[in-house]
């Protein structure tokens, strides 16, 4: 079945599918008395939010912070995607598939038995693959930038790279899945990969760092 993606009253995305998530996620008991007068709920006021079946944790909790590192990451994609041109229209729906799977990363995070397909980070690697092919072997660092794309991409990366280190910092005292670490690994790769060969169909030249000077 289709996954649907359900805003909570919290404002968090979480993906839900009828068949095999119902329940995970209960709705808070509400009353008149949670509304205010201009309509707004305000449950998070307190400094609070809710995670998948209701239990509330403060908002600075590990888990809250690493699933909106990875929420982040899915807005970072977007805006890379927005800025795609004509001639790197092929990035579309691999990028709009990454942006589905942080969802789904997101919502395990926040405890929703929501795992990824099994050849979710190996289909990231066949897209580094089939991209790197194109591209010239790198033998020096590079500076962020080049086409609105590829910049935005690079951006992507750095905070893909924040959520990982977030999750991996989760897993220290909590239960994560492996995937999700393995995954968001991969990820960074792809994004800075994606990044390179957005900037080759712009027709950008890739700017070296010339490294620390020696004294």
């Amino acid at each position: 079945p289709a996954v649907e993606v359900r805003i909570s009253e919290q404002g968090e995305g979480l993906v839900k599918s009828p068949a095999t998530m119902k329940g995970y996620y209960k709705e808070p008991e509400m009353s008149a008395e949670s509304f205010t007068a201009d309509g707004f709920l305000k449950t998070g006021d307190r400094g609070e939010t809710g995670l998948w079946g209701g239990k509330r944790v403060g908002k600075d909790n590990a888990r809250v912070g690493a699933y909106g590192d990875v929420d982040e990451a899915a807005c970072a994609v977007g805006a890379a995607v927005a800025a795609l041109s004509a001639s790197q229209e092929p990035l579309r729906d691999k990028l709009t598939r990454v942006q589905q799977e942080l969802f789904i990363v997101g919502s395990s995070l926040a405890g929703c038995e929501a795992p990824l397909a099994v050849d979710a980070a190996a289909r990231l690697e066949r897209e580094i693959d089939e991209m790197t092919a194109d591209l010239e072997p790198m033998d020096h660092f590079i500076l962020p930038g080049g086409s609105p794309a590829a910049a935005a991409l690079h951006l992507a990366r750095a905070v893909c790279r924040r959520a990982e280190r977030a999750v991996v910092l989760l897993s220290r005292s909590e239960a994560v899945a492996p995937d999700v670490v393995v995954y968001l690994n991969r990820l960074s790769d792809h994004l800075f990969t994606a990044a390179r060969w957005s900037n080759l169909r712009a027709g950008r030249l890739e700017t070296s760092w010339p490294g620390i000077a020696k004294k």
